[in-house]
């Protein structure tokens, strides 16, 4: 798989129910991920090794906790809006709204917690169902 087709199938099964901003906002997370030059995410260059580090998206895993993960990259459906959004997003395009969130989370909950995870990112914004997250000074030490 190509880095397109990988973003492509992340943005899908991360954000496919979330509408075109919230795909997008996955998609700006990585791309955050893949550009920044300090902290844990500073020591990966590619689209491929920031889905595929260990214990970041559960859409990148085949099994979880020893049980088969049937909702994961492979098994998606990619369709031509979740290349388009890939493409937007490895372009240089990102959300103005998004700040430069490192992190998303669906808390199940209609509000969004202040920091996550812990002390290293705090709350930008809250797209469809995820909150997004800034990093903050203490990411650095990561």
């Amino acid at each position: 798989m190509t880095d397109l087709e990988i973003l492509a199938r992340i943005v899908q099964c991360e954000a496919g129910g979330e509408g075109e901003q919230g795909m997008k906002a996955v998609a700006c997370v990585v791309m955050n991920r893949v550009h920044v030059d300090y902290g844990e995410y500073g020591r990966l260059a590619t689209i491929r090794e920031v889905i595929y580090q260990t214990g970041q998206f559960d859409c990148a895993r085949e099994t979880i906790r020893g049980k088969y993960n049937a909702q994961n990259i492979y098994n998606m459906s990619v369709e031509d809006i979740h290349y388009d959004i890939a493409e937007w997003a490895i372009a240089g395009n990102r959300l103005t709204n998004l700040g430069f969130a490192l992190w998303y989370f669906n808390p199940f909950s209609p509000s969004c917690r202040p920091n996550f995870p812990s002390n290293v990112g705090e709350f930008m914004v809250r797209i469809g169902n995820h909150c997004f997250y800034n990093p903050t000074d203490a990411y650095a030490d990561t």
